[in-house]
């Protein structure tokens, strides 16, 4: 009977920790390990993980970044099959034997399932939000582009086969706050082949304001840029810049340029070059950006951005 890895980091989870390993031990499929990394909690996770005693091997250690404690949570797994779980997030009972067999049957390297947000009213109550249930394909027949762009699913939600772990290598620990959708991204990248299990397979908390995306928008948008650009290099090295693949990254670097401009002139600069480079007949929408930038920046501001951007204020 084939073993299932499940690993979850955690960092001061004390509130929903022991709520999501009780959701592990209640699959119906019966042969996992939950490999528990602590990263350096300084709350009370360290009872909530004592609590369960040896049905969970754990292992502690400083704060080093989540990407890190699931790199070292999967060295220590032994399993044919990676669960990665958040330590918020909730799997349904029968998530591990339906993604296990989903792999198995179409012989398949990642499962990924639909998934429910569980969202956070302003009492502190998590109560059941929308139901995500989609294709990769339903984004882009291609599933790097789709990843890429616009296809995301939390970890609670994917199952990985251990090749296909072990020929990503790592999670991407230069990525602070998006290492998760790279990491799904970077299967597509290596080749995997994915398969749909219909139905609610996880739970994913939607926290009001806790988020890292939320806490500091703007590292979100720098990783979302730096991921882009290592995408572009892994592109470029591996069958080319296709127009497909240029399209995916202009509308990628556009999203950035707009969140970057008022930020350092250097990164918007070298973000706006590469914009050019993969879509040299880009237009953006000057009237608007004008707008934007003469509220916040005053007309001579304006006109320099403008400048910047090639394009001479003639409406200003």
């Amino acid at each position: 009977m084939v073993l299932i890895s499940v690993v979850i980091p955690c960092y001061n989870a004390e509130r929903f920790l022991g709520e999501t390993v009780e959701s592990v031990l209640r699959q119906t499929l019966a042969n996992y390990e939950i490999i528990l990394v602590d990263d350096g909690s300084t709350d009370g996770t360290a009872e909530v993980i004592k609590s369960f005693g040896a049905r969970i091997t754990v292992e502690f250690g400083p704060n080093r970044g989540a990407s890190v404690a699931r790199n070292r949570g999967t060295e220590l797994a032994q399993g044919k099959f990676i669960q990665y779980l958040d330590a918020d997030d909730l799997l349904r009972s029968d998530a591990l034997e339906r993604r296990v067999h989903a792999l198995e049957t179409n012989n398949a390297d990642v499962a990924y399932s639909d998934w429910q947000r569980l969202e956070e009213n302003e009492k502190g109550e998590f109560l059941p939000g929308a139901v995500i249930a989609r294709k990769i394909e339903d984004v882009h027949p291609d599933p790097q582009i789709a990843l890429f762009t616009d296809f995301w699913s939390p970890p609670a939600a994917l199952l990985y086969r251990r090749q296909i772990v072990n020929a990503i290598g790592s999670w991407n620990e230069s990525l602070s706050i998006i290492q998760d959708a790279r990491f799904f991204l970077d299967a597509a990248l290596m080749g995997a082949n994915f398969v749909y299990v219909p139905e609610v397979g996880a739970d994913y908390r939607v926290h009001k304001s806790n988020s890292l995306s939320k806490r500091n928008p703007r590292r979100f948008v720098e990783d979302v840029y730096r991921n882009a650009c290592q995408v572009e290099a892994f592109w470029k090295a591996n069958g080319g810049l296709t127009k497909n693949r240029c399209h995916a990254l202009a509308k990628v670097y556009s999203y950035t340029a707009r969140s970057l401009f008022m930020g350092e002139q250097d990164l918007f600069t070298e973000n706006l070059h590469r914009l050019y480079q993969v879509e040299p007949g880009f237009r953006p929408s000057w009237s608007k950006i004008a707008g934007v930038a003469s509220t916040l920046l005053g007309n001579q501001g304006a006109a320099i951005l403008l400048k910047l951007l090639g394009r001479p204020p003639v409406y200003l």
